[in-house]
């Protein structure tokens, strides 16, 4: 009798082990991509406000300070952003250009995106005041931020 139970009792709590493991993938799953997304969405904000004001640097567009302001405080507030919840452990994935040293030097990635943040606040305050060669000089300076880590970090 005593074997019976025992083994119900295994048998019960290998189950049980079985549901819980097997339950909580699709929710880990779901929120490595829900990560994924997020970063993916800061990052399109950088993309679609560092362009705009690079292509009016360039001639591309129609140079407007006002709207070049801000695309710069639009870049500046993504920029505070807390984008490392983005980057959880074993969120690399094919959906995404990270690279894994992103992980294995997460401290080097973590200060680069802190240099970003500290440029692309400047390039605001600089943007406020409405000089092009200034303007020009900080928008440089915040894509070479920009570079830094891409260079390194993604694919």
């Amino acid at each position: 009798m005593k074997s019976r139970h025992s083994l119900i009792a295994r048998t019960l709590g290998l189950s049980a082990t079985f549901l819980l493991l097997h339950s909580s993938v699709p929710a880990v799953a779901g929120e490595i991509e829900k990560a994924v997304e997020y970063r993916q969405g800061v990052m399109n904000v950088f993309s679609w406000n560092m362009k705009a004001m690079g292509d009016m640097m360039k001639g591309k567009t129609e140079f407007d300070k006002g709207r070049f302001a801000d695309h710069a405080q639009e870049l500046s507030n993504a920029s505070k952003f807390k984008l490392m919840n983005g980057f959880p452990e074993d969120s690399e994935s094919d959906e995404s250009d990270a690279l894994a040293e992103i992980w294995m030097d997460f401290e080097d990635f973590e200060s680069k995106y802190q240099d970003f943040g500290s440029a692309a606040q400047a390039l605001e305050k600089t943007a406020q005041g409405g000089d092009k060669g200034s303007m020009g000089a900080a928008l440089k300076k915040t894509g070479k931020s920009c570079k830094a880590c891409h260079k390194k970090y993604k694919n």
